[in-house]
């Protein structure tokens, strides 16, 4: 079921559309209105008190990165999504070598996956189509290159059906792309493996110089008017690390989470390293110089990984020349915690999709202090990866909670004290969420020692793997179950 809420319009589907309207694709509702109240069966995604037969719409802020909470996403009839912006696998590392700027990988993925649904051969479903294409990864670097020619120039089959209007807009944020790889040409910039959706919205960055203004054209132009926030707002790129308990630092998502032969790499960029470009869309000394040469990134199958050395300890973000850096939080970010009803940690990678949203000034008071956050829940993995390796459920409850706590702000000095507040683990985390089968550890004492309470619920087998996953029905009622106890406790 879709989590967005459709009203029947015409779809342009011929092979060659001459024009559009505004009209042409499918509207939705608003993002953040609350419906009234009325009588008759409550929608299939509301949450309904059966007592009153009051309908209810909570809205959610939903912390996730990656891919991990994709699949879950129309359980969320009305959510805004709070995504990192430190991601440095697959095209986008290519994208950060040669031109730099903060990662869109994730917030491209997120924003693919919330186009509402259209119809075979629709323009929308044209659109989409284009924009989560992936040049292959298995040809050579010249046929790679012959493809993206025939997309840039519009000869490709991609563009049959997508009104002209459209088409032309689209292709030229990928005329400004390919002009900005031409600028840094020595850079040797790759096509194997990349994404257009990646393409379209990192030039759209570049051209308006913002993030947020990005997202805004590539929801305007797939009408999915998706709630996206990255937790920075930057025009730079953005880099984490992870201290382990031997003392070992990993920098990089990619090293942390899943390592590939040449990984990303922190130095102080002199003058051979330096890109000059007044218009470079990132200043040198506060970017990452990754190797030279064509890196192309591709993540493995977490379910196969090398445990780390030692247990990670801390995440924190890092400058050009290795060193911590306090970045400030998106403004909208911290804003959102006290306008949503439920604040939902989703399933992911807990050190490189969740922790990096949390290790910023300000979001421990936000979520802790918040007056309009009812529930605050954590849908627990129901298998470890290689950041989370031996973890059980407390440990990634009591790692939130620890993230949460440090301090995200540079030291005072000269005697300016300052006092740190300490939250309970239950100011962050009131319900923890985890599937039937699981094979992380649930001690249920332990948690509701903790403060936390404990929702099991029923998800879908994998068949590979045979390891349970959330789906967007078992989060739905999971969600439902923990709204109903929250109205009858208020």
């Amino acid at each position: 079921m879709s989590c967005f809420s459709l009203s029947p319009g015409p779809y342009h589907s011929g092979a060659d559309s001459p024009g559009s309207s505004v009209f042409d694709l499918p509207t939705q509702s608003g993002r953040n209105e609350r419906p009234t109240p009325t009588s008759g069966t409550a929608p299939e995604d509301s949450f309904c008190d059966n007592s009153s037969q009051r309908v209810a719409t909570p809205s959610f802020l939903v912390i996730s990165g990656g891919t991990g909470c994709n699949s879950i996403c129309s359980a969320f009839g009305n959510a805004c999504y709070a995504l990192p912006v430190s991601d440095d696998g697959g095209s986008s590392s290519e994208i950060i070598r040669v031109l730099g700027g903060p990662s869109i990988g994730d917030i491209r993925s997120r924003l693919v996956r919330l186009i509402p649904p259209a119809p075979k051969t629709s323009s929308l479903d044209r659109i989409r189509n284009l924009l989560e294409y992936r040049l292959s990864a298995e040809r050579s670097e010249r046929e790679a290159r012959d493809e993206w020619r025939d997309i840039v120039e519009g000869r490709s089959p991609l563009w049959s059906g997508i009104p002209n209007d459209r088409k032309e807009m689209i292709r030229g944020f990928l005329v400004h792309f390919e002009s900005e790889v031409l600028k840094r040409a020595h850079k040797n910039f790759s096509f194997v493996n990349g994404s257009i959706g990646n393409y379209f919205l990192s030039a759209a960055q570049i051209f308006f110089r913002s993030l947020p203004s990005a997202i805004f054209l590539f929801s305007s132009i797939t009408n999915s008017q998706a709630n996206i926030i990255p937790v920075i707002v930057t025009n730079h790129t953005v880099t984490i690390a992870a201290e382990l308990e031997n003392g070992g630092r990993l920098v990089g998502q990619c090293e942390i989470s899943h390592p590939v032969v040449r990984p990303p790499s922190i130095s102080v960029l002199g003058a051979e390293e330096h890109d000059a470009d007044p218009l470079s869309p990132v200043d040198g000394l506060d970017g990452v110089a990754s190797p030279r040469g064509n890196v192309m990134f591709q993540a493995q199958d977490k379910g196969e990984y090398q445990p780390l050395a030692a247990r990670i300890t801390k995440l924190y973000y890092i400058n050009a020349y290795g060193s911590e850096i306090h970045p400030t939080p998106n403004p909208e970010y911290i804003t959102n915690m006290s306008l949503n009803d439920v604040l939902v940690y989703s399933c992911g990678s807990l050190w490189t999709s969740i922790i990096p949203c949390l290790a910023l000034k300000g979001v421990a008071s936000a979520i802790a202090r918040s007056r309009s956050l009812r529930a605050k829940v954590l849908l627990l993995n129901s298998k470890n990866d290689r950041e989370t390796d031996g973890y059980t459920a407390v440990d990634y409850i009591k790692t939130i909670a620890r993230t949460l706590n440090q301090s995200h702000h540079s030291p005072t000095y000269g005697g300016l004290g300052r006092v740190d507040t300490t939250y309970p683990v239950s100011a962050f985390i009131t319900h923890l969420v985890y599937l039937q089968g699981t094979t992380v550890e649930v001690n249920e004492a332990l948690i509701t020692a903790l403060g936390v309470e404990c929702v099991q619920a029923k998800g879908t087998l994998d068949e590979k793997s045979g390891v349970p996953q959330f789906d967007a029905d078992c989060v739905r009622d999971a969600m439902r179950r923990i709204i109903a106890e929250t109205e009858v406790r208020e």
